[in-house]
């Protein structure tokens, strides 16, 4: 039986985790919950699952969840500060961290330090910080296991294939729902359009981040750290219809592919087995139902994200940490209707110009540069919003 805690598990990710545990009740069991807001969702879930302990990150619902759940033998904590600990409980044997954002960074090195396995489907924390969160999982002998479908890929492409050496990733990507459109069909798009993916059904900042390819950006940036990989060995790859997830070119040519329908049940439950398989119900691929597959290069010139995340990729240092700060602040803002969907690269392009570079970044300086980048982008939207 593996315990397992799921920070996060009110979002997409932490739902279809819970469906894999309670689809093997023989295998798993949920050791804790935490959430950041959604409190009506995250009591349903500690009744039916009954975790050991449940984390609400707004203190403000610190009452509301612990008078639900006071007659159900679960503990109740709130506030980042309890997060960030209750990853070292000695009874958690895997952490899987589906965290939207930056959030994820300081109780993935907590767990870390505390050697617990991660499932990491977190990938902001490796683009803010990925140095310092690789050197801790081999000071603590901690593995790392991806959860994006495309690592997963990858993972498994791997898989028997320590020895020979590896000549690029091709890290697939559908596209999101504006691909082929012009700049200026693109200059009308609102939130309703982007939030259309379509292929995967996820949450709102990563279906705009899908819909900008800064999502994928940032994917290049974690399997440079996941792989230990160059910037030039990951190449990406649009592939509409999402049914290879990655691949893996090997030095003699050879490429070996993951296939499967879109379902990210499936990099979880292999995240928690890994290195076994197990046996589901889930929705099988036939080929007859995808009788051509196509691949065409990103364009970079309009879906500028993209090319921003391998400009950080190359230069290293905290600047990564800085447009995954800057990103965040303009998803919000277009989210809210206060820029326009190009306005979002714009903002990060700018940000990534302006804020203070350090090459050898400490956690001090990643925390001091997430803080200063969305300091620098709030102001960039108001003065946008005041052109306008």
């Amino acid at each position: 039986m593996k315990n397992i805690a799921i920070l996060g598990s009110t979002g997409s990710i932490g739902k279809q985790a819970l469906e894999v545990i309670e689809n093997n009740p023989d295998r798993y069991s949920v050791e804790v919950l935490t959430a950041f807001n959604n409190v009506d969702l995250l009591i349903q879930q500690a009744k039916k699952f009954h975790p050991n302990v449940v984390v609400i990150a707004n203190e403000e619902k610190y009452k509301e969840v612990s008078e639900a759940l006071a007659g159900d033998d679960i503990k109740v904590y709130a506030g980042a500060a309890a997060l960030n600990q209750v990853v070292e409980m000695g009874t958690i044997d895997l952490v899987l961290t589906a965290m939207v954002g930056y959030s994820g960074l300081i109780p993935t090195i907590n767990a870390l330090k505390a050697g617990k396995k991660i499932a990491l489907a977190n990938k902001e924390t490796l683009v803010v910080a990925g140095d310092l969160i690789t050197r801790l999982a081999i000071e603590n002998k901690v593995d790392i296991l991806p959860v994006d479908s495309e690592h997963s890929a990858i993972f498994q492409c791997l898989a028997g294939e320590y020895m020979n050496p590896v000549e690029k990733v091709i890290i697939t990507c559908s596209g999101g729902p504006f691909q082929g459109l012009s700049q200026e069909r693109i200059a009308t798009v609102v939130p309703r359009d982007a939030l259309k993916h379509p292929c995967w059904a996820m949450g709102a900042k990563i279906t705009i981040d899908s819909a900008t390819l800064m999502n994928k950006g940032f994917e290049v940036i974690e399997a440079k750290w996941l792989f230990g990989l160059k910037p030039e060995q990951i190449e990406v790859v649009i592939h509409p219809q999402s049914i290879i997830h990655s691949m893996v070119q090997f030095c003699d040519g050879s490429i070996k592919a993951q296939l499967g329908l879109p379902d990210m049940r499936l990099p979880i439950q292999y995240a928690f087995s890994f290195p076994e398989r197990i046996c589901n119900d889930y929705p099988r691929l036939n080929f007859t139902d995808f009788p051509s597959l196509t691949f065409s290069a990103p364009d970079t010139k309009i879906f500028r994200n993209l090319a921003l995340a391998y400009e950080a990729l190359q230069k290293g240092g905290n600047l990564a940490c800085i447009l995954n700060a800057s990103n965040e602040i303009a998803v919000e803002a277009f989210l809210k209707k206060r820029i326009s969907f190009q306005n979002i690269w714009n903002v990060n392009e700018q940000l990534m110009r302006q804020a203070s570079f350090i090459q050898e970044p400490t956690l001090d300086d990643y925390i001091a540069s997430d803080g200063e980048a969305r300091s620098y982008a709030r102001e960039l939207v108001e003065t946008l919003l005041l052109k306008h």
